[in-house]
């Protein structure tokens, strides 16, 4: 609107001066511009700048072109209009969908996602009972529900003061399936009549930093700990296995507790360096995390640090990992305190269409599936875990095909007797993926998981999956 009046005014003016060859003044423009401010076109402080009596002298009678610098052809307040238009002007980003506005970048991201799943799990008996285990049991079940990612709204509001670059940033995850809202936005699922879904606000974060000095981030977002286990899972596109299927909730498991523990959405204060080549480290104080089943208050904060390295050499990428995190647990009752500390390792390599990735990760007092889930005997003793996959994919034009395995581990502690405890969660999988378009990809799935008790227990369970995933 800012350009267009001025372009309006300036083509009044020009109009006039095209009509005659004597002088033309600014206030032979006065009642066009007072026309224009009467209509809201022009605000006051833009019509005493248009209106200012500067003399326009004709170009000379000549055949030669007259070479008009910017200088010449606007006079100083006209000039000063100008830069401050060029300051109010909306662009649009260089990439995502945004715009920047006076030095201030507001940019919108998302993703939408939904798959018909069925799984056909192992009847609920005596046998089939696994505390702890993630392979379906009871009937068959189809639903249609969010894979791994439920869809989610990301808005950055980005912009440099005072040489820092700072930014605060927001991101809603609502799901595309009814819930109970009891325990939060990932509660269980509810298909019924009137019910609503979970919106899981992962999101809110404030970033500031410069290029030499790297980026301090504080709020809520991603954990460092196992963060690059799920971000290079392939699953993490899709389903994995499908636990909860009957009435699932805002998402499935992915390969979360078969493989790798979920890093989560924490409170913390973050450091990331800049890239010194391509090596990165970070390290952060993290809000302490209550052992899962205990109502501890832990007076200590928990420390989570990542270390990385990007490099590429002719036709092979690579991108290699390590983070560690380590928490005090005061315990409660009586209940003695312990450190739960666990540490992991990570590689992707590509070659042309084909990326290999492999990841392990060992702990103890940290649990499984989630952080300090499981994570201590009856008795506050450490529970020992790990835990690791691998997977390969290869790209064919806008097919992607991939394939991995992976599992996790839970150890009892020394003279602990609790034969239905998980032992082991493992599963294989299968995928092919279809580039329709830039934003939506097509994904199909197959996927088996198994759960093993300490003792003879377990319990099978294999679903397949097809959908799609947006990303804008």
């Amino acid at each position: 609107m800012k350009n267009t009046r001025h372009f309006l005014a300036s083509a009044a003016a020009a109009a006039y001066m095209c009509a005659g060859a004597v002088p033309a003044y600014a206030d032979t423009t006065d009642a066009l511009l007072r026309t224009l401010l009467a209509k809201g076109i022009l605000t006051q402080a833009e019509y005493d700048q248009l209106s200012a009596r500067q003399p326009v002298e004709p170009a000379p009678a000549t055949s030669e072109p007259v070479q008009v610098t910017t200088a010449q052809a606007q006079p100083p307040q006209q000039a000063a209009a100008a830069a401050l238009d060029d300051k109010r002007a909306i662009r649009m980003t260089e990439s995502g969908v945004g715009f920047e506005m006076a030095g201030v970048t507001l940019k919108f991201s998302g993703s939408v996602n939904g798959f018909y799943v069925h799984d056909n799990s192992d009847a609920a008996t005596a046998n089939t009972a696994v505390a702890g285990g993630l392979a379906s049991v009871g009937p068959k079940s189809s639903s249609i529900r969010n894979g791994l990612l439920p869809g989610f709204l990301k808005v950055d509001v980005t912009t440099n003061q005072g040489g820092w670059d700072v930014g605060a940033h927001f991101g809603m995850y609502p799901g595309i399936d009814s819930v109970s809202g009891v325990g939060g936005a990932n509660s269980a699922g509810t298909p019924q009549a009137l019910a609503t879904s979970g919106i899981d606000f992962r999101q809110t974060y404030l970033t500031f930093g410069k290029p030499g000095f790297g980026e301090v981030k504080i709020g809520r977002d991603i954990g460092l700990f196992a963060s690059d286990a799920i971000l290079n899972d392939i699953t993490l596109l899709s389903v994995g296995s499908a636990a909860g299927n009957a009435a699932p909730s805002n998402t499935s498991l992915g390969r979360i507790g078969l493989g790798y523990i979920y890093t989560d959405f924490q409170p913390q204060i973050t450091y990331t360096t800049p890239k010194f080549g391509g090596f990165q480290a970070s390290v952060g104080a993290f809000q302490p995390l209550v052992t899962i089943g205990n109502d501890e208050v832990n007076g200590t904060p928990g420390f989570q640090g990542k270390v990385s390295y990007d490099f590429t050499a002719d036709s092979v990428t690579g991108h290699l990992w390590a983070s560690g995190i380590i928490q005090k647990h005061d315990g409660i009752l009586g209940s003695p305190s312990y450190t739960g500390r666990a540490f992991d390792v990570g590689a992707k390599v590509g070659v042309g269409p084909a990326a290999v990735t492999g990841y392990y990760y060992g702990g103890s007092g940290v649990g499984t599936t989630g952080l300090f889930i499981l994570s201590t005997a009856a008795n506050g003793r450490k529970r020992d875990s790990h835990g690791y996959y691998l997977q390969g994919t290869y790209g064919i034009g806008k097919l992607t095909l991939g394939a991995s395995y992976g599992a996790s581990v839970l150890d009892l502690v020394q003279g602990e007797i609790n034969p239905t405890l998980l032992r082991r969660n493992s599963s294989w999988v299968g995928q092919a993926r279809y580039g329709l378009t830039s934003w939506v990809t097509l994904v199909g799935e197959y996927v088996h998981t198994k759960a093993e008790a300490q003792g003879p227990n377990e319990a099978e369970s294999d679903a397949i999956a097809a959908g799609a995933i947006l990303f804008f």
